[in-house]
């Protein structure tokens, strides 16, 4: 096996680089992140308030660098300062919506940001990657539960159309360079936060993914949510999406680096979700259940490049990879309402101040039972070690 130590990570202040660092620094890596602060939030003196906070979990330091793919000199100056071993690239624009408004930046930004990336990674001997792909890869699915062997290129969205020109290029140079060794991950639809509240998604566009939108209106932030579409072929005509916890998610890096260490597969292709879909409005009933509020909600048109259900089968996943997703939609549900409580602004605000404090004691309801017994820092110590 490779005594690998140094993880490059791209993306690494967004929400699922975040939740993965946590995952690599807890497994014994060193870990080396570049954000460009394009979907995380900036902190003062370019730092990322987000790796501030996984440090804190963790216990260990992250070197982080402000930096852009496109900015190739950069990336070739922190590659040379480095010895890195492996890259896992999360960086993209990632907004489906915003894709098909803007279809020029999401290509520059996602494409050539990762032909500068791979060039770089040549030039300095590094040649194991895992790419964080998607599932809108596969477009509208011919049946479900989708398997890797499923078609794709049918894709409906400019997002979904980058991760499959990546794809596709990273096929042909794992085909025609033999040193090549990646493992591309087509995640469904991660939600949830870490368990501890200090880390969670904190979307900084307009353009949000259901689970914050929701929990912004639960705390009071937005008057109401606005469901795109509800004449989907599914079982209440809104859109079906496979939910996976984000530290299930982040799990699932780590298990492909130990696939990479293990095996020179040139390139392979894994699903990571749950398969099992849920609907916009049973997710809404999931989350109101948890956090004791109604989410008043109003039906709008559908959303350019949406689908009808997008549900995984993560068989490959389980055995190759000896992975195993532990947490299920309550939990999900639970720890972004944690997260959210504490952090009413996000990052932009003030954590000890965002839940309810009395004498260093942080008040947070769950399940309508409010935690006040215990210190936040005595709880984040389980979760830490184990998870729930």
């Amino acid at each position: 096996m490779s005594s690998w130590s140094t993880v490059f990570v791209t993306g690494g202040a967004g929400y699922i680089g975040s939740h993965c660092i946590v995952e690599l620094l807890d497994a014994g890596y060193s870990v080396i992140a570049v954000d460009n602060f394009a979907n995380s939030v900036n902190g003062e003196r370019g730092e990322a308030p987000s790796l501030k906070r996984v440090e804190r979990i963790t216990g260990k330091t992250v070197t982080f660098y402000q930096c852009d793919l496109l900015d190739k000199p950069r990336l070739e100056k922190i590659f040379s300062e480095h010895k890195i071993d492996c890259v896992i690239h999360f960086a993209a624009m990632k907004a489906v919506g915003e894709s098909m408004q803007v279809p020029l930046l999401y290509y520059k930004n996602n494409i050539v940001g990762t032909i500068n990336l791979l060039e770089v990674m040549k030039t300095h001997g590094c040649y194991q990657l895992v790419f964080s792909s998607s599932c809108t890869v596969y477009g509208n699915p011919d049946v479900l539960p989708i398997t890797e062997e499923h078609h794709t290129g049918n894709v409906t969205n400019v997002y979904g159309r980058t991760k499959y020109f990546i794809e596709e290029m990273l096929k042909d140079i794992s085909a025609a360079e033999k040193n090549w060794n990646i493992i591309c991950l087509r995640y469904f639809n991660p939600v949830g936060a870490h368990p501890s509240g200090l880390i969670g998604e904190d979307p900084t566009k307009a353009f949000t993914n259901l689970m914050p939108y929701m929990a912004q209106v639960a705390i009071g932030n937005r008057p109401n949510l606005t469901i795109f579409g509800g004449d989907y072929n599914t079982v209440d005509g809104t859109g079906v999406r496979d939910y996976i916890h984000v530290m299930d998610l982040a799990s699932g890096h780590v298990a492909a680096l130990n696939k990479l260490k293990k095996e020179h597969l040139r390139l392979k292709v894994y699903n990571l979700g749950l398969g099992t879909g849920l609907s916009v409005l049973q997710l809404i009933r999931e989350f109101e259940e948890v956090c004791g509020e109604s989410i008043p909600y109003t039906m709008g048109p559908r959303r350019v490049g949406d689908v009808d259900s997008l549900v995984c089968d993560a068989g490959r996943a389980l055995t190759e990879l000896e992975w195993q997703p532990k947490y299920r939609i309550k939990t999900m549900c639970e720890d972004f309402w944690r997260w959210q409580t504490m952090n009413p602004n996000g990052y932009r605000g003030n954590s000890n101040n965002s839940a309810s404090s009395e004498n260093g004691r942080t008040s947070v309801i769950i399940n309508g039972s409010e935690l006040m017994d215990t210190d936040w820092a005595q709880l984040w110590e389980p979760f830490v070690q184990g998870g729930l």
